[in-house]
């Protein structure tokens, strides 16, 4: 049988183990159990005090600062013309369009008329009963003279019987006198010279009165004249108001009838929009109703550019949770504007200087703006019970439980879930 070799080949004489070296080995493992006990005792603290972590990467901050705040509201608003007239037909008849839609029209330029025989007919009868009465007033003048100078003429005839009354009763006086002429001639003489006086007393009074009556015929046919020129100025303007002009200058809107139809009095023709001057008509949500005011400075956004502008109208009811409201370029209006454009619009509503504000976020919404959750430097988020002021697009005033410096989640806080801490994870 074959000899079975042993292992003794195979080992190998080890050196003594130094007890240096032993000791070193168990110190630097102490040194290592130490330090990570050291490190990982924060990390265990902070996991301890939380109640709940959450990534970071989910969450957005902010560093609360002091500056000035601008309350403003940001809409979207859409380009009208400030002048945009509809023209309307004066009265009943054909109508004759002179301008297509879309063409630009200058101020006093026909662009429509309308064909109206009854106006025109109307205007020719007055005319001529106008002529007619200005002719029956020159011959009541004539008339009028005429008779006055007759009642004139009985009183001048009055007065030279007057006259030779007066000399036949010096006369009679004369020769009673001198016993020569009989009584009842004397008497007679003196009755004669007392009914001269009446007689001239009386055409006198009657040519006044006469003229009297005379001067107020002669008014009331004046306004009767006067009357009727006012009725064919009346009818002038009505024929001449059937030639449709332009009020403004600018370019034809629609057509709001067909070429030679019948329209009735006040029926729309057209519309004419004046292109320089434009103004932004916004619909402003109903939240900021009660801080809206005439006056307001705007902007208004266009192609890059911010113009000036101004909020000059604001609806006194509110439809469909907003408020109507207008607003009118100042200083310089944008070029290139067009009807109906969508444009961006700024109100600035208030301004609030050196206040403590932070940006605004989600935080407001989901805690009620009466929470916050300020982040330390340990990465611990702890809640805080803050007031909130004015707000505007950006930023959110605060009045109460934050310092300039710290630094607070704006993110959504729901996934919070309203714990005292929360532990922010890498």
């Amino acid at each position: 049988m074959p000899r079975i070799k042993d292992t003794s080949a195979q080992d190998v004489r080890l050196a003594p183990v130094n007890p240096r070296r032993k000791r070193l080995i168990i110190g630097a493992v102490g040194i290592g159990v130490v330090a990570a006990v050291w490190i990982t005792i924060p990390t265990v603290q902070r996991w301890a005090n939380a109640s709940i972590s959450v990534p970071i990467d989910r969450v957005r901050v902010a560093t609360v600062q002091r500056g000035d705040l601008v309350r403003d509201v940001s809409i979207q608003g859409r380009v009208v013309a400030a002048v945009s007239p509809t023209l309307y037909a004066s009265a009943s008849g054909t109508i004759t369009l002179d301008v297509e839609a879309g063409e630009r029209v200058l101020e006093g330029q026909v662009v429509a008329s309308v064909v109206s025989p009854d106006l025109t007919s109307a205007l020719q009868q007055a005319e001529s009963i106008f002529q007619q009465r200005k002719m029956e007033l020159e011959r009541q003048r004539i008339e009028s003279r005429q008779l006055a100078l007759e009642k004139r003429k009985a009183a001048d005839l009055a007065d030279i019987a007057l006259v030779a009354a007066n000399r036949e009763k010096r006369r009679a006086d004369e020769a009673n006198k001198l016993g020569v002429i009989p009584e009842i001639d004397f008497e007679k003489a003196s009755d004669d010279l007392r009914n001269a006086e009446l007689a001239f007393k009386h055409a006198v009074a009657d040519a006044d009165l006469f003229d009297e009556r005379l001067a107020f015929e002669l008014r009331a046919s004046e306004f009767d004249v006067g009357r009727q020129e006012l009725l064919v100025a009346d009818l002038r303007r009505q024929v001449d108001d059937l030639f449709i002009k332009s009020p403004v200058n600018g370019v034809v809107g629609d057509l709001l009838v067909n070429q030679k139809a019948a329209v009735n009095r006040d029926t729309p023709v057209m519309a004419v929009v004046d292109l320089s001057r434009f103004e932004v008509d916004a619909q402003i949500p109903e939240s900021y109703a009660d801080d809206l005011a005439i006056g307001m400075t705007a902007e208004v956004q266009v192609g890059g550019e911010r113009f000036a502008g101004e909020l000059v109208a604001v609806s006194p009811e509110i439809v469909n949770n907003q408020v109507a409201s207008r607003i009118r370029f100042i200083d310089t209006t944008p070029g290139n504007l067009r009807q109906n454009q969508r444009l961006t619009v700024r109100v600035l509503l208030a301004e609030y200087d050196d206040v403590t504000m932070v940006q605004r976020g989600q935080f407001l919404d989901s805690g009620g703006g009466r929470i916050a959750y300020l982040v330390t430097e340990n990465g611990v988020a702890q809640k805080r019970q803050i007031e909130t002021g004015a707000r505007s697009l950006g930023a959110v005033e605060i009045t109460a439980g934050l310092q300039p410096g710290d630094t607070i989640v704006i993110s959504n806080l729901d996934a919070f879930r309203s714990a005292e801490t929360v532990l922010l994870t890498d």
